[in-house]
């Protein structure tokens, strides 16, 4: 029932909370202009990831468990600070130093680790044996994790409703993942997550009338490195570790041969270019809509392959 609740919450926040936004940032003129990279016509409002952390965020404090709300709205808040900062700068067709990002993202992914949200250690899934990680490898790891899914999310965000989707069907996945492990608390957000992302795609999905940002898509994937952290990745495992990555398949493969080119080019890792996958499979002719089909559906399909590997081991 909670998890119902957190769903529906979510999605009306969202159908709620984004008009003002809009409006509010049409009316300081924090709008995304076309340029030689990006495809719409118009200005398209930016900073719509404040729609998706005010909803999720409350609905975390209301429905979600006392450990993880705190985290995920304290640490939200630092990613969407300094994503709102970006997006003033994208509206004045400047780019905001990455320093200041990293630094921010950083910031937030001690947030989880101090409040005991971690990576534990590993765990043999043939004896159930454990190794406990010593803390500083185990911050090392939490903080490389959390920022690694802020910034592959974001990394994703050039296609109207791509990050938003692909973000909605991971978070169903460990919604499905959480409940096969017996978990209570994990869904109950990963379902906030979906129906935030699920309201935002009727602003989102193109033709766009909003933009979540850098505010919004540095927050889902924070929001995605969290709760994760908090089910499948709490204590490492062969199965839990593929499982995971099979969820985040789609943008960790576009995010991880983008980096690849990059440092074969000797170009910076994150100057903006048309390297993507979203990028290559609009310039060989398909439209938008069915750029988002191809890749929601090898997300789906991936998503389908982890939930199998956790069925397999619990059944």
């Amino acid at each position: 029932m909670k998890i119902a609740l957190s769903f529906l919450s979510a999605f009306f926040l969202v159908s709620v909370f984004v008009p003002p936004v809009r409006r509010l940032a049409l009316s300081l003129g924090w709008v995304d202009r076309p340029d030689g990279r990006k495809r719409h016509r118009g200005p398209i409002p930016l900073s719509g990831g404040w729609a998706l952390y005010l909803a999720v965020g409350t609905v975390a404090v209301v429905f979600g468990p006392p450990h993880l709300a705190p985290v995920l709205v304290g640490g939200g808040l630092l990613l969407v600070l300094i994503g709102l900062v970006d997006d003033g700068y994208k509206a004045r067709r400047r780019e905001l130093s990455p320093m200041p990002k990293l630094v921010a993202q950083v910031a937030a992914a001690l947030v989880p680790f101090l409040a005991g949200v971690r990576v534990y250690g590993v765990r043999d899934v043939v004896d159930g044996g454990m190794v406990l990680f010593p803390l500083w490898l185990s911050l090392l790891a939490t903080v490389l994790w959390v920022v690694a899914l802020i910034n592959i999310i974001n990394f994703l965000d050039g296609v109207d409703g791509l990050a938003a989707g692909v973000t909605a069907i991971a978070a169903a996945s460990l919604t499905v993942i959480a409940l096969l492990k017996g978990q209570t608390t994990t869904p109950v957000l990963t379902a906030a997550l979906v129906g935030a992302c699920l309201a935002f795609l009727r602003f989102n999905f193109p033709p766009a009338t909003i933009f979540m940002g850098d505010t919004g898509s540095a927050f889902l994937g924070y929001v995605l490195a969290v709760v994760a952290l908090d089910g499948t990745l709490k204590t490492v495992t062969s199965l839990s570790l593929a499982a995971t990555l099979l969820v985040f398949g789609v943008p960790l493969f576009d995010s991880a041969q983008v980096i690849l080119r990059r440092l074969r080019e000797g170009r910076p890792i994150y100057q903006a270019d048309r390297l993507h996958v979203h990028h290559r499979l609009l310039a060989h002719g398909l439209t938008q809509v069915q750029t988002l089909a191809v890749l929601y559906g090898v997300s789906f399909l991936l998503s389908m392959v982890s939930l199998l590997l956790y069925w397999w081991v619990v059944g």
